[in-house]
């Protein structure tokens, strides 16, 4: 046996500590959070593989220990193994950094209080620092992640599909999102190729991080809950689904979405979640929420010394001290909030169904401890019967049990002689028959046909064979009904050559041409086929002759089973049988809207009551023309009045006239506005730079505008980049070679923006065309076309992520910066009008009496 070389024992060891990119990104958060950073931004390029960016605000890493920051072993959360008893870090190993170096490039910037600025240090694979310099980023830390697994092949391979690059991504998105949720005070960004593709602000509290992260409609189903047990000490807090709702708004397939913590740190058990999906898929017990995942967020909290968290690299599982008295806090929770649910054993519920006379010996039930919030208590007092039915030894402080002694289950059971017990009325088997022995049951209502007189032969017809319902559409008429629109597919008639050739030639042409018209383009693509030669013809003559055959075969077999038995059931049937939305109790309505015999008119449902409310059109005129009289310091006169909540507008007072503003519209406008003014886009580096002749560019005058916009200072060789804001801010980086005559000057494009599609050289083309014919000379009125759509893009995606709920003073303030657009300028992108008239002020108390008419007419037509 020969012992490892150092090299090949800390690859063997970083790669399993290093398994993913989410791990990569999930042990520098953590880092992150232990240096107590309230905002972290995680930049990936091309899904992490090629660069992870992790950065922080927290309190950096000193100058004294940035030299063994990324050796193994060393950290400065624990001294010794006794501190695990009191950890209240996420990290403490000491490994992720030193790891990381060994399967990639690491380069860390960091600046704390004390210093004056920010150092940038680059490792090499043993965690050594080889160079450094100043940087310019403030206080915290920056590590910068290259090259994942470039010395792990098979790994590297493993990520060469876009679909398992899509579930990494997916992976880094839900980490953040379990972070942003246990830390509600922490602000997160996601940004994948330089595109944010998620984040989230500060919020106050867990009920707003949940609604940042899954959305209005998830929490609106969620309640509060809380429980408390002394002995041992365990907190759980956390906010579950209202018992009886819809499982589509509060499941879902997958378990990204069930958030368990222990101690703040995101964590799998597997006990835990087997308890959760047990008591909440209980409800629904013939549906499909049984195989789904419930949404929700539970937090445990015990004491540090119960908790291993040492037993996986990803430290994602713990070991539980007093597992046993968790699990029985949880289920006591969701019994509470859930009722008692029967166990799944064949044997329990046999036991459990002979009811309580049959074994006096047995132990009781769990009894469920009320919750502390007002929601959960009213779903506890619906679980109450006859004023104290349940047993008085229900245990009224926060701690309860699974399976209580059994002394106290014998007691139980001879209090439970004389008074009904939860868990028996819950299985039904609380009130017994005296004289059989048997559960009693619930009691049957028969209700009598609405047709009593019958022929004899409809009765004897409807009683023998029971062969085909009359009331119920089996087979197609001949006529055309709503069934037949249902249920039937469209089928595709078949293409000709023609068709086919234009469908895949359409394609071509719009990408040697982004900016052709329809017009251009259906003559581009006539003109091809004209042009086209007779082997490729063939070849589409083939497909259409293919296309034509199945669509026969297609035919021929709806024809068929159109001819079949109603009765005869398909497997294609059968499918689709399960896809029908409307359940069966519907048909007596689909009988009464398909019926061709005549339905008698009901009787006019009951008026619905009503108040009539006092309104003086008179006092609200006078009430409007004191606010228009006051001196307001929004433009043309607007003054706020009140706000519409259902509509997310405002009402405002514009002279005489109240209009509606909507406030978003305005938004995306003025973003929009300050993109044009002042946003830059990123170039990126091409790997051929584009030449600039006097041919692509249009001619002798192009060029010589471009020569005559501002440049840098020229470098020793001569050669200069062009600093012309109008050419920076659009995206393009061109450099000058300059030459004794004109022939020799060179131009080339070296870098251009890649977030928008196919900018090229038309585009810059469009710029100088700006400069020389239409003099602009600010960057707003250069913008290419692909550019002002690329903007207006971002504008809207910005406005959609303000909040819905804007405050008062919020509104004033857009009110004021809507000067900024001009009095020309009053639509959003969309050519939406920002203020819609509702209705002008009455001058004259005559007016105001016109207007009240009608009111007054309608309350005397009112019941």
């Amino acid at each position: 046996m020969k012992q490892l070389p150092p090299d090949t024992v800390r690859l063997l060891s970083s790669s399993q500590v290093i398994t993913s990119v989410a791990n990569v990104v999930k042990e520098l958060m953590e880092n992150s959070l232990d240096a107590g950073a309230s905002g972290i931004d995680v930049k990936l390029e091309n899904y992490g593989l090629d660069r992870i960016e992790v950065r922080d605000n927290g309190h950096g890493i000193k100058a004294a220990d940035t030299p063994v920051m990324a050796m193994r072993h060393f950290t400065s959360k624990i001294c010794s193994h006794e501190d695990l008893e009191r950890l209240e870090t996420y990290g403490f190993r000491g490994e992720a950094l030193g790891s990381i170096c060994a399967v990639a490039e690491v380069a860390v910037t960091t600046k704390t209080e004390e210093d004056e600025i920010s150092t940038q240090y680059t490792l090499n694979f043993t965690g050594e620092i080889v160079s450094q310099k100043p940087s310019h980023l403030g206080q915290g830390t920056t590590v910068s992640v290259l090259k994942l697994f470039r010395n792990l092949p098979v790994r590297r391979q493993y990520y060469s599909s876009t679909k398992k690059c899509k579930e990494e991504l997916k992976k880094v998105q839900d980490l953040l999102m379990a972070y942003a949720i246990i830390k509600p005070e922490l602000r997160l960004m996601l940004v994948h190729n330089k595109v944010v593709v998620w984040q989230k602000a500060k919020v106050a509290d867990h009920r707003s991080a949940l609604l940042a992260t899954l959305g209005p409609s998830a929490v609106a189903n969620l309640l509060s809950c809380h429980h408390h047990q002394e002995q041992p000490e365990i907190f759980l807090d956390g906010f579950f689904p209202k018992p009886g709702a819809d499982y589509s708004s509060t499941s879902s397939s997958s378990p990204d979405k069930t958030f368990i913590f222990i101690n703040n740190r995101p964590v799998h058990h597997k006990d835990i979640m087997k308890l959760l999906r047990q008591h909440y898929t209980a409800q629904y017990p013939d549906d499909q929420g049984r195989n789904r995942y419930p949404n929700l967020m539970l937090k445990i909290t015990v004491t540090p010394s119960s908790v291993d968290v040492n037993l996986t690299p990803d430290k994602t599982q713990v070991l539980l001290h007093n597992k046993e008295a968790v699990l029985t806090s949880v289920e006591a929770l969701l019994v509470s909030l859930y009722g008692y649910q029967p166990s799944s054993d064949p044997s329990a519920e046999k036991e459990l169904s002979c009811g309580p006379s049959t074994k006096e010996g047995s132990p009781s039930q769990t009894d469920a401890s009320p919750l502390v919030n007002e929601q959960s208590k009213e779903v506890d007092d619906n679980l109450t019967i006859n004023n104290g039915n349940f047993p008085k030894d229900i245990s009224n402080s926060s701690s309860s049990s699974s399976v209580r002694d059994e002394d106290n289950a014998v007691s139980a059971t001879d209090k439970s002689k004389d008074q009904l017990l939860a868990e028996d009325w819950s299985r039904g088997t609380a009130v017994i028959d005296l004289l059989s022995g048997e559960p009693v049951q619930p009691v049957t209502i028969h209700q009598p046909l609405k047709d009593s007189h019958f022929e004899s032969g409809e009765v004897k017809i409807q009683n023998s064979s029971n062969k085909k319902i009359l009331n119920a559409i089996t087979e197609k008429r001949a006529a055309l009904t709503a069934y037949d629109l249902i249920s039937n597919r469209a089928m595709r008639a078949p293409l000709s050559p023609a068709a086919l050739f234009e469908k895949e030639a359409r394609a071509e042409v719009l990408r040697e041409k982004p900016t052709a018209s329809l017009h251009d383009i259906s003559v581009t693509v006539h003109e091809r086929w004209k042009n086209l030669g007779e082997e490729e013809r063939k070849k589409y003559e083939e497909k259409a002759k293919k296309h034509l055959e199945h669509h026969d075969q297609r035919t021929k077999l709806v024809s068929a089973e159109g001819h079949r038995e109603p009765n005869v059931s398909t497997p294609r049937s059968h499918a689709q049988g399960h896809k029908r939305k409307a359940p069966l109790s519907n048909q007596q309505l689909l009988d009464e809207l398909f019926s061709a015999k005549p339905q008698k008119k009901t009787k006019d449902p009951a008026p619905k009551p009503s108040q009539p409310l006092p309104c003086s059109v008179a006092a609200l005129r006078l009430q409007l023309q004191r606010l228009s009289s006051q001196s307001s310091a929004a433009p043309r006169g607007l003054r706020l009045v009140n706000r519409l909540a259902s509509q997310s507008a405002w009402v405002i007072l514009c002279g005489q006239r109240l209009m509606l503003l909507n406030p978003f519209r305005v938004e995306e406008a003025l973003l929009f506005k300050r993109l044009l003014e002042n946003n830059i886009l990123p170039a990126v580096s091409l790997q051929n730079p584009i030449q600039l002749t006097e041919g692509n560019l249009g001619g002798a005058e192009y060029t010589d505008a471009l020569y005559n916009m501002k440049k840098q200072n020229p470098e020793p060789n001569g050669q200069a980049f062009f600093s012309d804001p109008r050419l920076v801010a659009n995206g393009f980086k061109i450099k000058l070679t300059p030459g004794l005559t004109s022939a020799e000057r060179h131009l080339e494009v070296t870098a251009m923006a890649d977030c928008v599609p196919f900018l090229g050289v038309e585009d810059l083309r469009e710029i100088l065309t700006a400069v020389l014919y239409r003099k602009a000379r600010t960057v707003q009125e250069c913008r290419p076309l692909k550019v002002t759509n690329y903007l207006q893009g971002e504008a809207v995606r910005l406005a959609r992520q303000l909040s819905t709920n804007l405050s008062r003073e919020n509104v004033e303030e857009t009110l004021l910066r809507m000067k900024q657009l001009g009095e020309d300028k009053q639509t959003c992108i969309h050519g939406r009008p920002f203020l819609q008239h509702l209705s002008d002020i009455p001058t004259t108390d005559q007016e105001a009496k016109t207007l009240l008419r009608p009111l007054e007419l309608q309350k005397k037509l009112m019941p």
